[in-house]
């Protein structure tokens, strides 16, 4: 997979382009099937249509798919060279999700990897608990 920079975006089809808009629009992730119903006036009919799209956007590194929630996010670092890993702080009480890069955790990972003989292809960390905000409450 090779990186992506800002002046290096890859042209997105009509059905990406409105994903992503949905995606960047939203305060925080959105399932497949939210995409869909936002976007059934743009005329997406089948949840086919919106995974396809999704599809092509991980690829692209534009949209990152958070696991424990099965749902979606936009990329927060439009202007980050690797999208081959990625790390989310995800509260359990209001939603929010704040991406970030935990480089010492990633070498440990990376290092684990290699000692063990192990490809890594992808690594999503996903941390759960309360923000802030909620925390203060």
């Amino acid at each position: 997979m090779s990186a992506h920079h800002e002046n290096d975006q890859p042209s997105l089809t009509k059905n990406q382009a409105l994903v992503l808009g949905a995606l960047t629009g939203s305060n925080g992730p959105l399932t497949a099937y939210a995409i869909l119903d936002l976007l059934r006036a743009d005329g997406f009919r089948a949840p086919l249509q919106v995974y396809r799209a999704l599809d092509k956007l991980v690829d692209f590194g534009m949209v990152h798919r958070l696991e424990s929630l099965n749902a979606f996010v936009a990329c927060r670092h439009p202007g980050c060279t690797s999208h081959d890993s990625a790390a989310f702080a995800i509260c359990e009480q209001c939603g929010l999700v704040t991406e970030f890069t935990p480089d010492k955790a990633l070498d440990m990972l990376k290092d684990w990897a290699k000692g063990e003989g192990f490809q890594m292809a992808k690594t999503t960390i996903e941390l759960r608990g309360l923000c802030r905000t909620c925390t203060a409450h």
